[in-house]
């Protein structure tokens, strides 16, 4: 697939173009004490302000290397109330500076709950660019999210086939003769059909973890499912296992997380140099990547 630049007005599509110019990177921004360089959070006046800090130094280290930012909204909300508001105030700064964001917050509930929390994180304080969905509870519960997607500003990942070791438990049911994950897979798919980019790609994608079989097999099946992949670096995956993600080099983002965030660990003056060390482990992750795109 070439550029599609011109007359972007769907957030997909934005994603896509992000990709094809800075690389398939999803940084995801997770703060914590098991991250933070060596007396971090004293220097600041609470937890939640350690957190946006660190946050916002990561940010503006790799912010040209990365495609897009993913925040987990526990490492927030452990918190409390302080740490609710770095996360509404993290968005926002990323967001008004013209980068795209993923709230991961894998909401999934009935349809009157998911009313409310469609509307506090597409269009309240916590407002997002893409949002990470269960679709346990099935179409009615995505029902309340998908009026938001109608201008294109917005869009979901819904999971899929996760990377957590017991994930299969029950993500690998065979039923009717399919893994219960591909029937996931095409109920995304079809809900995502009026939602189409430009470059072919839905707004509506899925959480599919660094398996290469798995990936393989639902990338040649829905082609227009923008996958999000977590699973890299920390968690053991490589580059060759989220290979079969991209399709020419695009449609897909990959997650890393700890790799990148607790890159100093062990390196010289890491209280000073993080985001540096931050952005080297970024620049590596590109170019292993690069080498099996």
């Amino acid at each position: 697939m070439g550029s599609c630049a011109a007359e972007i007005t769907m957030i997909i599509d934005r994603l896509y173009e992000r990709v094809r110019e800075r690389g398939p990177i999803c940084l995801g921004l997770d703060p914590s004490e098991d991250v933070y360089p060596p007396g971090f959070v004293g220097k600041f006046g609470s937890p939640a302000e350690a957190a946006l800090r660190f946050c916002q130094e990561i940010a503006a280290a790799t912010a040209d290397l990365v495609a897009c930012f993913k925040v987990q909204i526990a490492h927030f909300e452990a918190l409390g109330v302080e740490g609710l508001g770095a996360y509404r105030d993290l968005l926002r700064e990323l967001r008004k500076e013209g980068h795209i964001v993923i709230g991961d917050v894998k909401r999934g509930d009935i349809a009157s709950t998911a009313a409310f929390y469609a509307r506090a994180h597409l269009a309240g304080e916590f407002a997002a660019d893409f949002l990470t969905l269960n679709a346990y509870f099935g179409g009615d519960a995505l029902a309340p999210f998908l009026p938001y997607l109608a201008a294109g500003e917005h869009g979901l990942f819904v999971l899929v086939r996760t990377s957590n070791p017991s994930a299969g438990e029950f993500q690998d049911l065979r039923v009717e003769g399919r893994p219960l994950h591909e029937h996931v897979a095409e109920k995304v798919a079809a809900w995502g059909e009026g939602f189409r980019g430009r470059c072919g790609y839905s707004l509506l994608g899925a959480v599919v973890g660094a398996n290469r079989a798995v990936l393989a097999r639902l990338r040649a099946r829905f082609p227009a499912l923008f996958f999000l992949v977590p699973g890299y670096g920390a968690q053991g995956g490589r580059a060759e296992d989220v290979a079969p993600a991209f399709r020419e080099g695009n449609g897909a983002v990959v997650v890393a997380a700890r790799s990148i965030l607790a890159a100093h660990r062990g390196k010289p003056q890491a209280a000073e140099r993080f985001p540096r060390y931050a952005r080297e482990a970024a620049l590596a992750m590109a170019a292993d990547l690069a080498a099996c795109l």
